[in-house]
């Protein structure tokens, strides 16, 4: 069991005790509602501030500014919430250690070339002329298409399948369920029936990339569909034929992004958001939470609504949409005085 002080833990985050038992034990981390008095929590959100004073957490990590309000043991820190990932480290379990070699029961084509130190796992197929780099784990059950490159340090759960030609830089994280380079959504309506649009592209993902379980990227009509570098998406979320998605972008789940649509840098997308295709959302750009787009997005807008309008004039239309009622009242009062006066 891992233990440490109140004093010994916010040495670890640069932080600076307040109030008693700073030499108390601490032995793990939980959230404020459930924190016991051996375990540490911390407040990212003003919201929760009633809750902190109620916490029976062994000592709380607090924003500097925000302090002086609590009178609780607690650890002033710049950032509570990247203070206390730090301190989750300290106390999360060991990592599981893939051993590197090929399981007896992997498919392996005869001119794959896989780094000595690369771990492939039960059930794994690996196609011809796939090459996979230094450390790279691939999970049981995962499918790796024709000629497809997959560089160092890039891990792959279980039941991922990467089509053919896909390129994924280093330290890539594809959780189960993922799809990368199925055949785009493409067809041509001829003679009363759709026919299939051929998909000759490809994917390409760049470094330090995170994909979330069951997300699905389709490889380009022509050219290649691109993720950029440190691109973090979640679970559930489509990204169409020949997207590009600017680096450091975060795509939250169930969004849905068509064809040819293109994100610039740090760009932000909540839950549930539409794109239409062939559009372009500029850097730094936020579209809040079921937000629907059909137009272009300038850099650092912040969208909402459907279709989306700026975030401020989307509250006011949404808060005048639950006056409706008491409006329709105030209205139906002064046409009857108007009717009075005539």
């Amino acid at each position: 069991m891992t233990v440490h002080t109140i004093r010994s833990l916010a040495d670890q985050v640069g932080g600076i005790v307040i109030g008693s038992g700073a030499d108390a034990v601490i032995i793990g981390i939980n959230d404020l509602r459930s924190a016991q008095p051996n375990q540490i929590s911390f407040l990212a959100n003003a919201k929760y501030e009633a809750v902190a004073r109620e916490s029976r957490a062994g000592a709380i990590l607090v924003s500097r500014k925000d302090s002086d309000k609590f009178s609780f043991t607690r650890i002033q820190v710049e950032s509570p919430s990247q203070a206390f990932a730090k301190i989750a480290q300290l106390f999360a379990p060991p990592p599981i250690r893939d051993e590197p070699g090929i399981h007896p029961t992997a498919v392996i084509a005869p001119d794959a070339v896989i780094a000595g130190d690369a771990s492939i796992q039960a059930h794994a197929v690996i196609s011809a002329g796939v090459r996979i780099g230094a450390r790279s784990v691939v999970g049981a059950n995962c499918f790796i298409g024709e000629q497809t490159i997959i560089g160092d340090d890039v891990r792959l759960y279980p039941l991922v399948t990467i089509r053919e030609r896909s390129v994924l830089g280093a330290r890539v994280i594809v959780h189960s369920g993922v799809v990368i380079g199925s055949d785009g959504f493409g067809y041509d309506f001829q003679d009363g029936k759709h026919v299939k649009i051929p998909h000759t592209g490809h994917v390409q993902i760049d470094d330090d990339v995170e994909i979330g379980a069951n997300t699905t990227i389709d490889r380009g009509r022509f050219g290649k569909t691109h993720i950029g570098e440190g691109v973090k998406i979640d679970n559930l979320v489509m990204i169409a034929h020949n997207v590009t998605i600017g680096a450091h972008s975060i795509i939250v789940a169930q969004t849905g992004i068509s064809g040819s649509t293109a994100l610039g840098r740090h760009v932000t997308l909540a839950g549930q958001v539409g794109l239409a295709g062939h559009l372009n959302v500029g850097d730094r750009a936020v579209i809040t939470a079921q937000s629907g787009i059909n137009k272009d997005v300038p850099a650092g807008a912040v969208l909402s609504g459907y279709h989306a309008m700026p975030a401020r004039e989307s509250l006011k239309v949404e808060a005048l949409v639950r006056r409706l009622p008491e409006l329709l009242e105030r209205l139906k009062e002064l046409e009857d005085k108007i009717r009075s006066l005539s």
